[in-house]
């Protein structure tokens, strides 16, 4: 049952403290941390380390900020468990942590010792609980790392008075990982800026110029747990050219791939910035998303722009695509199949997509983390939280 706003205003007004892991200039959890600080404008914010290029300003790093480990993410993991316990005194009446690593272990001195503490968890830590989901987390160093990791990181996942998770899918894991029940509450979306015409400067309509009117599209990161190289075989199976945008170290072997499998079918558009990224969703046929996601930011703003999206079974899209109303789902990306995909895909309404973003609008997400604060801490009381 929703709380009353009052209340809620009540708990704008404590004391309260965000903390994120390392903040970058862009990134799916920046985006929530950037939300979260907009709902609770007067809680203090702490991170890891800020290179965020001031995007963000915080009020702590900890101590790790201070080494040459600083922006060192792989160097510096053994070491941010100890960093998180080591926090400074702060009159905090509430903690909310956004977590994707191990945020979740933050410990403050002072009043914020005792303080319920709540955890909004992009993930459990992909490299030590889910390796499959991470090449990153399969090397000989992070398998090590894991065993011995994972007792620990299950003690703190139990000291939080609630958590909530971004997903169903995370959901499963926190209790997989954590043997802890959660709330899904979505990621915000920004999905009124999609609604809304792009207006791509004069480099941007150059770079337009040189693409096909009609293409599928694949945006990230170029590195290979993406799967872009599956957006290459979805154009060649229907026939229609591909646009990958994005940057990373991948790029020389998608090029080369690209060039063996769809000579000249294949376009690539670096880094576009916020405008052309616009503009290559509202133009494109379908996106084509491979990759297993958390959530999955970037089909919510296709959907927004009006596009259908192009997806595996797995992971958040799930909970995000309608199959036949807002795009298909791909089982084993066999050329018959999404051949199939591709025209389910075509056919359906940019109106019935831009309807589905709406219920992940920063708006939505807004009120149900406020609710869900307020509720939370409404809940606990400081002496019963576990801050062992």
């Amino acid at each position: 049952m929703a709380r009353p706003r009052a209340l809620w205003c009540e708990v704008d007004a404590v004391s309260g403290v965000l903390v994120h892991e390392w903040l970058a200039p862009r990134g799916g959890s920046e985006n929530v941390f950037e939300a979260l600080s907009e709902v609770f404008p007067d809680a203090a914010r702490y991170c890891l380390w800020n290179d965020s290029e001031g995007r963000f300003v915080v009020d702590g790093e900890t101590w790790l900020a201070r080494t040459p480990l600083r922006g060192r993410k792989a160097a510096a993991v053994g070491l941010m468990p100890l960093a998180w316990r080591t926090l400074p005194r702060v009159d905090a009446e509430w903690i909310l942590t956004s977590s994707h690593l191990f945020a979740h272990h933050a410990r403050f001195a002072g009043a914020g010792r005792s303080a319920p503490k709540l955890v909004y968890a992009h993930t459990p830590a992909r490299y030590i609980w889910n390796p499959e989901l991470d090449v990153r987390g399969n090397t000989l160093a992070a398998r090590a790392a894991a065993t011995l990791l994972k007792g620990l990181d299950r003690r703190r996942g139990q000291e939080p008075v609630a958590i909530a998770a971004n997903s169903v899918f995370v959901q499963k894991r926190i209790a997989e990982a954590w043997h802890r029940e959660s709330t899904v509450i979505h990621p915000p979306v920004d999905v009124t800026g999609f609604l809304r015409s792009p207006q791509p400067d004069e480099r941007d309509q150059d770079a337009l110029a040189q693409l096909p009117q009609t293409f599928l599209l694949g945006f990230s990161r170029f590195i290979p747990y993406k799967r872009l190289d599956l957006v290459i075989e979805a154009g060649i199976a229907a026939d229609v050219p591909v646009v990958l945008a994005g940057a990373g170290p991948h790029e020389d072997r998608l090029r080369s791939f690209a060039e063996e499998r769809a000579p000249g079918r294949v376009f690539f558009v670096r880094s576009p910035g916020a405008e052309l990224y616009r503009a290559l969703l509202q133009r494109c046929t379908a996106l084509v998303f491979p990759a297993v996601e958390d959530f999955g930011i970037v089909p919510v703003e296709a959907m927004a722009a009006g596009r259908p999206v192009i997806a595996a079974p797995v992971g958040g899209t799930t909970e995000t695509i309608v199959e036949g109303t807002t795009g298909a789902f791909v089982e084993s990306w066999t050329r018959d199949e999404l051949r199939r995909a591709v025209e389910v895909a075509a056919a359906v309404s940019p109106d019935a997509c831009r309807a589905q973003a709406m219920k992940f609008s920063e708006a939505v997400f807004a009120d149900r983390i406020r609710e869900w604060v307020a509720e939370s801490v409404d809940g606990a009381h400081p002496s019963e939280a576990r801050s062992a």
